[in-house]
């Protein structure tokens, strides 16, 4: 307890920049993301290459989220039993083999749709354990006044990554094989296994050492459904991510099938959609200054109307770029804006199973709508979908419009 007090006492008077501990965190963790571009065009392309499928490129995105739905709560209850350091390095450790088997089976042309899906599960399964503990451990290396500051600066680098590592990847893809290009990512998680064990966190202090595991469980769930600000914008992303699943489940195939996008173009498609993330990033500190966060957050939305919009009448892949542009922007305010009130107004012996049981519910439509999308591009014109994901999320700031959250926070 001695030990705690005098960390804590510590983290508040020294900056970001001058805490090791995040600069090996964010350091590492950026490198990875870099490597987890290219796991996003790399996989989608190459289901595409094996299939010709909209819906079995959509499927691959299931296996994506459905690690997060399945296992949300649980993961959470470890993040707060396990010394989260420990669960980063195994997770970390379990993608580095999922990207080397991918890797095997592709150089000794074994590779099957069915090895993808499971090796995508393993991959994006552990890496849902890690974000969880990754997020969830900010509170323990940082002060609380600097979770805003930090999370910030943490989206300004996903969002700079995500800019330009789609551009390379498309480049890399260009030049080499999909083998070549995904040894890139190998060796990117690698070094994020070197970073971690530059990382000390502190155990979290936990007040109830003897509950059984189901007991963890629901005490993360009642502190989640008792805070109805933070559960208000968690039942607004869910349905946020409903509209736009639908949209990432064949925006690829879109791209690539009904535009006739190259792979570069859509490297560099996804890159210009990212400047927007960006500028939201570097735009949120400012912006809340003269705008309360809930009133912020809800018409963000609005401007993710707008993106959406402007996708229905594409018949380019730079216009897809302006419109993933616009909405980047928008879910990089919501984004910011909701894991700093997440790990604020949570205590951090909760915060684990806080942050998995409402990152579980904020994803738990999104499966429905990948393989909706996926199986209505198989039948009908896509263009309608675009439509209907305006109409979801139009409503859905209607409804936020009424709200305590909107209305106060």
């Amino acid at each position: 307890m001695e030990a705690t007090k005098k960390i804590k006492t510590k983290l508040k008077t020294t900056s970001l920049c001058k805490n090791k501990n995040f600069l090996f965190l964010w350091g590492g963790s950026a490198i990875s993301l870099f490597g987890l571009q290219i796991y996003m065009i790399v996989m989608p392309l190459l289901i595409y290459d094996l299939s010709q499928s909209a819906l079995a490129m959509s499927g691959i995105r299931v296996m994506e989220i459905l690690p997060n739905v399945l296992l949300g709560m649980v993961a959470g209850v470890i993040v707060d039993r396990v010394h989260r350091k420990k669960i980063m390095t195994i997770t970390v450790l379990v993608q580095w083999l999922a990207i080397g088997g991918i890797l095997l089976l592709l150089l000794s042309q074994g590779i099957q749709l069915w090895s993808l899906f499971l090796l995508g599960f393993l991959f994006s399964g552990s890496g849902y354990f890690f974000g969880n503990a990754y997020h969830s451990s900010l509170p323990q290396i940082i002060a609380k006044e600097q979770l805003t500051e930090a999370n910030a600066k943490l989206s300004f680098m996903d969002t700079m990554i995500r800019m330009v590592g789609p551009g390379i990847t498309g480049f890399i893809l260009a030049a080499t094989t999909f083998e070549g290009t995904l040894f890139i990512q190998f060796i990117c998680i690698s070094i994020l296994l070197i970073f971690l064990t530059k990382i000390r966190i502190p155990p979290v202090e936990r007040q109830n050492t003897r509950n059984s595991f189901w007991m963890d469980l629901k005490e993360g769930i009642k502190e989640l459904f008792g805070n109805k600000l933070l559960l208000t914008p968690t039942i607004a992303i869910l349905f946020v991510n409903l509209a736009s699943s639908m949209v990432i489940g064949v925006l690829l195939f879109f791209a690539v099938d009904i535009i006739g996008a190259t792979e570069s173009q859509i490297g560099l498609m996804l890159s210009f959609g990212a400047l927007g993330g960006l500028l939201g990033a570097l735009a949120v500190k400012k912006i809340l200054n003269y705008i309360p966060r809930g009133k912020l957050f809800t018409y963000s939305l609005v401007i993710e109307i707008i993106g959406f919009t402007i996708l229905i009448f594409a018949n380019t892949w730079w216009v897809i770029g302006i419109s993933l542009a616009i909405r980047t922007f928008a879910v990089s305010i919501v984004n910011i804006i909701y894991l700093a009130a997440r790990q604020e107004f949570t205590p951090n012996h909760l915060l684990g199973r806080v942050s998995g049981t409402s990152s579980m519910l904020m994803k738990l439509a999104m499966p429905v709508g990948l393989l909706f999308a996926g199986i209505w591009a198989e039948i009908l014109p896509i263009r309608p979908l675009f439509l209907i994901t305006v109409v979801i999320v139009s409503i859905i700031f209607m409804g936020l419009l009424r709200t305590r959250f909107y209305q106060v926070t």
